[in-house]
């Protein structure tokens, strides 16, 4: 957990997120620090937060960003897409 950045994302309470702020307690009587992490919902945009210990691990997403444009939209509701490489 220590090692999550600013910005970067992290798994909490089973859902991809940005986080926010980042805030480390000091060690405590046994022995390690805390991470307080605030972030926000990747897909709602719902603020989260979540403290872990420095030293132990965390789930990080995967996440990749691709743009879309939509070209029709069907009278089904079903969307025509293409990306940006035109296809």
């Amino acid at each position: 957990a220590g090692q999550i950045k600013k910005g970067g994302f992290i798994m909490i309470k089973g859902k991809p997120c940005k986080v926010l702020n980042i805030s480390v307690s000091k060690t405590g009587k046994h022995g390690h620090a805390k991470c307080n992490f605030t972030a926000v919902d990747i897909f709602t945009g719902k603020k989260l937060e979540d403290m872990v210990p420095s030293s132990h691990g965390t789930t990080v997403p995967v996440v990749s960003r691709t743009e879309w444009e939509i070209i029709d939209i069907g009278e089904d509701g079903e969307l025509t897409l293409m990306d940006e490489g035109g296809d």
